[in-house]
Parts: structure tokens; sequence; C-alpha cells
């Protein structure tokens, strides 16, 4: 499976220790989302298209009502690099 250089640098800020945030209304539309690395800044490359993508193809979850987090197979499809780029 191929993913694009937005997938994969939402996945590497994930790997790093990173979490993505969902903010809902009381309908529970999707109001925000906020991709945040592990020293508490926020990446600006994450979308909703994107989102869903990485969701669908079960690369990142949340359990319990957390924030999303990168999953077993999300790591194994991320291709590991020394500096991120």
């Amino acid at each position: 499976m191929d993913i694009s250089k937005a997938e994969q640098r939402i996945l590497h800020v994930l790997a790093q220790g990173g979490c993505i945030e969902l903010r809902r209304d009381e309908d529970g539309t999707l109001e925000e989302m906020n991709c945040v690395t592990r020293d508490g800044w926020y990446y600006a490359g994450l979308s909703e298209f994107i989102f869903r993508k990485l969701k669908y193809r079960r690369m990142i979850s949340s359990k319990g009502g957390r924030p999303y987090r990168i999953t077993k197979l999300g790591l194994t499809r991320v291709r590991s690099q020394l500096d991120n780029r």
C-alpha cells in the first residue's frame, strides 16, 4: 500500500509520540481537528481528507474517547527516515 507524502508526515509525527485531537459540537459533527506533536506544538499539515484516509486504512485509532494515535499497522507502513524529511 502506497501512502502520500502528506500522510507520511502525519504518521511520522504520530510515530514520534504525537496525537490527533478532535473537538465535536453537541450534534457530534466535527468542529476542530488538531495534530499535536510530542512537544506540544500544533502541526498544520492535517486535513479532514487525510484524517479520514488514515482512519479508513486503520493506520490511526482512538480508544475510549482518547486522542487518535498511530496503530501497529501505521508503524509498519510509514517509511523510517533519519531526519523525517
